[in-house]
């Protein structure tokens, strides 16, 4: 498998995922929750809003490599800050 840079980051970053599924999963398991209105005007569950971050992020990233062009932990912040609004509001 030669054909993609396998680099700690990019195993932290899936890893990272991974992770984020399983204990999204068991909470679901544990702690049924029923759906609830947002700013949005949808109902959303936890794993909704964990989708919804995750794309948000990935918006977020892209537009700070195009816009700003240097290393991402400020973006990092950025996203951390947007998925703390996003699970509380939406």
């Amino acid at each position: 498998m030669d054909w993609m840079a396998w680099t700690w980051p990019t195993a932290a970053f899936f890893l990272t995922i991974a992770a984020l599924l399983v204990i999204f999963t068991v909470l679901a398991i544990r702690f049924p929750e029923t759906p609830r209105h947002g700013v949005l005007g949808i109902e959303t569950t936890r794993g909704d809003r964990l989708f919804i971050t995750l794309l948000g992020s990935a918006f977020i990233n892209l537009a700070w490599l195009g816009l700003v062009g240097q290393a991402q932990p400020a973006a990092l912040v950025v996203c951390l800050i947007y998925a703390a609004a996003v699970f509380r509001w939406v």
